[in-house]
């Protein structure tokens, strides 16, 4: 490769990640902006994938630029509750929270260990379990009930798998019974709740992400073809009442 293709390459791959970089900024102010107190925030996520984690940190990092108080939910089980505040104190290690296996991965941890820096540094956070685990209960609704007990000033930001982020499914009646989302379950208790799933065009697919509005038509065929194709439930023909917009992760 000649040195006029080595600059050219060079200056390629600057572009490439200045756009990731603009376009990931604007995704996070936007959901930055909206964690006001008393709301409940959730970000969905396609378990382990790297990408969602960094950019759930980046959220939080933002945030907490402004020195505000943050309280952050994760998908494992309250009964580790007790574990993640003895990790918190020094007197435990994030090894050994046990933490879901589909959730399960080393970035996910390393979220965990710079959630406690942070935590432990003096800022102003707060880390909460909220899944039901192996108890006997639905898990959305147990789910829902422990972040609905923590709302208060400092707005709540989780990270939960994508169909948790639902406000609204519309079940075919060929299914006898049917159990909302975390999400429906906050918004029919009158809470505040904002969500963002997170959707890959191409499971390959992870260089650069936007958010895109619930009001465009390429919102309701992303749910549509991501979300509710795995569902026994009709297909939306508009999505304002059900997310507040798609965090879009694209190859550039």
């Amino acid at each position: 490769m000649t040195n006029e293709e080595y600059i050219c390459l060079f200056f390629f791959i600057i572009m490439l990640f200045s756009s990731f970089s603009a376009h990931s900024t604007e995704a996070q102010n936007q959901i930055v902006e909206g964690l006001e107190p008393h709301s409940i925030t959730i970000i969905g996520e396609r378990h382990k994938r790297p990408e969602s984690i960094q950019f759930f940190r980046e959220l939080i990092s933002r945030y907490l630029q402004q020195d505000k108080c943050l309280t952050i939910a994760l998908e494992i089980a309250s009964n580790q509750q007790t574990t993640l505040d003895e990790i918190v104190e020094g007197r435990k290690i994030v090894a050994d929270i046990e933490i879901p296996p589909m959730v399960d991965h080393p970035p996910y941890r390393s979220l965990m260990d710079d959630l406690v820096a942070m935590k432990r540094r003096g800022t102003c956070l707060k880390l909460i379990a909220i899944d039901g685990g192996e108890l006997n209960v639905n898990r959305d609704e147990w789910m829902a009930e422990r972040l609905a007990k923590q709302v208060r000033q400092a707005p709540i930001l989780a990270l939960l798998g994508n169909l948790h982020t639902l406000k609204r499914v519309d079940w075919y009646t060929s299914v006898s019974k049917v159990s909302p989302y975390v999400a429906e379950i906050l918004v029919s208790q009158g809470h505040r709740i904002k969500s963002y799933p997170q959707i890959w065009l191409d499971k390959e697919c992870s260089i650069q992400n936007g958010l895109i509005s619930s009001d465009e038509q390429k919102t309701v065929s992303l749910i549509n073809r991501s979300l509710i194709s795995l569902l026994n439930a009709a297909k939306y023909e508009t999505v304002n009442d059900v997310i507040d917009g798609v965090i879009l992760w694209e190859c550039g």
